[in-house]
């Protein structure tokens, strides 16, 4: 076991650069992929974008614009987690791409017929944004599959450089084809663009780790991505940097048709020309950020992040300049993807693969609803004041972001968190159980002597940590008043294939924990495990299903 962590921390210990993850074939034909589909996306955001800012006459309608494409992942999130990681992930891929085309070709349809209408560019908008939630956590817990676990942190930074790189062609292009084509041209070329991802995902097949038991039901495997995140405490500082984050960067994007409309009197190449600066200065960061990670820890980036948008929002709301305003959104640019790569890097990380599309999913809810809240905060602010006045607020608030670092800093990680074993051995039982027999009750007894009394609730305290992540329910730790030294762990699961996916799930250091606390027991042999099926008083059930089930450990 100690030989395999230790392969196991040399294969992180040598991390690989920036563009390694493209030597991988489908990988590479995924991710060129995706930025063909991203250039359309950005062409189409940008054209409705300035339709809304030159035919509602609302700069609220402006801001959400953004707020419409992000909501969905906020929304959906708990559902397309769950999805991600109890189907197969490219059949989900694929059909999220699939609505994303469908809500792209009827909006099109709909602008051609000349059914224009600022709610019906804010409905599909948000269509599409599903059709995006939906491909997104599971394309993103693909990548453990497809590459080796080292290059995980460079893949999400390309990920993320690649979308911000297309920015710094995509907004231009989409504002001269408005000029030179119309609309309508922006939003045929969009949905044809939305295709690529879509023939990559059909041509590239990969192997992905598979359970041999069922399938969780919904609701399960909805609690269980809710419990793992809020018992880690590494996921949960990375959410709440990342929404605070989102909630005051969002100004740069949802109010620079605004900047470019009343302060520089630019049109929609000139909206292009600002969204290629944030898209350039995105790429330079993003090309350096393995080397700013050797250098720097991660809480560093993100404090320097914050303050080089809080520096963008600064400039832009005091300036009337191109070239100043181009060269602010450089920089903002540059702290957008040292934020969004590294946060997302960290969950990834954090997270073992098992759960991992319902922790990225509710990570990108949690930030993308920052992100939404932040652009109807933004819209309002600059409706009913300014949108310098917008801007400056929100500058404040990512200074805050950038000072709350100190009471909850991001955890510099270099090894993924460890793959289950994912071999269990059921015990024997005497009665033929079900699938969905239970509750099942398991009580496990120790005896432990006073000297060793402290040494054995330090390790109960974490053992309950790793058993209650991995599924159980009720964890409680009990001593016997007629004999002290007599201890007894108790913990539910619902069904028989609860308790069989909870061991299915323990890690090579979760085995270790269990030795420690094994060699801490006083009494012959191992502690003894007795299994037992609950046994509700209101209702009759079958013979074979009330029977305690008893089984040495």
């Amino acid at each position: 076991m100690n030989g395999a962590r230790a392969a196991n921390k040399a294969e992180y210990s040598a991390e690989s650069g920036t563009l390694s993850p493209l030597r991988n074939r489908k990988f590479r034909l995924i991710w060129l992929s995706n930025q063909i589909s991203n250039l359309g996306w950005l062409v189409q955001t940008v054209t409705i974008s300035w339709l809304m800012a030159t035919t509602s006459g609302s700069d609220l309608m402006v801001a959400l614009v953004q707020a419409s494409s992000t909501l969905p992942a906020f929304i959906l999130s708990l559902f397309v987690g769950a999805i991600a990681d109890n189907f197969n992930r490219r059949g989900v891929m694929l059909v999220g791409r699939g609505l994303v085309i469908s809500a792209s070709a009827t909006l099109s349809t709909l602008l051609a017929l000349g059914h224009f209408d600022p709610w019906i560019m804010l409905g599909f908008t948000f269509l599409i944004g599903c059709g995006s939630a939906l491909n997104d956590p599971a394309w993103q817990a693909s990548i453990g599959d497809i590459l080796p676990r080292r290059d995980l942190p460079a893949a999400i930074t390309l990920i993320s450089v690649g979308f911000n790189t297309v920015r710094s062609v995509g907004p231009a292009l989409g504002g001269l084809i408005i000029a030179s084509f119309g609309p309508l041209t922006a939003f045929v070329l969009a949905t044809v663009g939305y295709f690529a991802p879509l023939f990559a995902i059909l041509l590239c097949k990969w192997d992905s780790r598979s359970s041999p038991l069922p399938r969780e039901a919904m609701t399960t495997a909805i609690y269980d991505g809710l419990r793992f995140t809020a018992m880690s405490s590494e996921i949960k500082v990375v959410i709440a940097r990342g929404t605070l984050f989102g909630l005051g960067a969002s100004s740069i994007l949802s109010l620079l048709p605004l900047v470019v409309r009343d302060q520089l009197k630019g049109g929609p190449l000139a909206y292009g020309i600002l969204m290629a600066g944030f898209g350039t200065g995105a790429f330079l960061c993003g090309v350096f950020s393995s080397t700013f990670r050797r250098r720097m820890s991660q809480e560093r980036l993100l404090k320097l992040a914050c303050i080089a948008c809080a520096t963008c929002m600064i400039s832009l709301s005091s300036t009337d300049s191109l070239v100043v305003a181009a060269v602010s959104l450089a920089l903002g640019g540059g702290g957008w993807v040292l934020a969004w790569s590294g946060l997302g890097a960290s969950v990834q990380l954090a997270s073992p693969r098992w759960i991992l599309g319902r922790t990225i999913s509710l990570y990108s809810a949690l930030t993308n609803g920052g992100i939404a809240a932040g652009s109807w905060l933004w819209g309002t602010a600059a409706q009913h004041h300014s949108p310098s006045w917008a801007m400056g607020i929100s500058a404040l608030v990512l200074l805050l972001a950038a000072a709350v670092g100190l009471l909850m800093p991001v955890r510099d990680r270099k090894e993924s968190a460890p793959d289950p074993l994912g071999e269990f051995d059921a015990p024997a039982v005497a009665l033929d159980l079900k699938p969905r027999s239970g509750p099942i009750v398991v009580q496990v007894e120790y005896r432990i002597t006073e000297e060793k009394l402290d040494a054995f609730l330090k390790l109960m305290r974490e053992r309950r940590r790793v058993q209650c992540r991995v599924g159980a329910r009720h964890w409680s730790l009990l001593r016997n008043l007629q004999e002290p030294s007599l201890w007894t762990e108790t913990f539910r699961t619902p069904t028989w294939t609860d308790y069989l996916r909870l061991n299915h799930r323990l890690t090579p250091a979760d085995k270790e924990l269990d030795d420690r606390v094994f060699q801490l027991h006083a009494g012959h042999g191992k502690p003894h495990m007795t299994l037992a099926i609950e046994r509700p008083t209101d209702s009759a059930r079958k013979p074979e299903e009330v029977t305690p089930i008893l089984s040495p450990r």
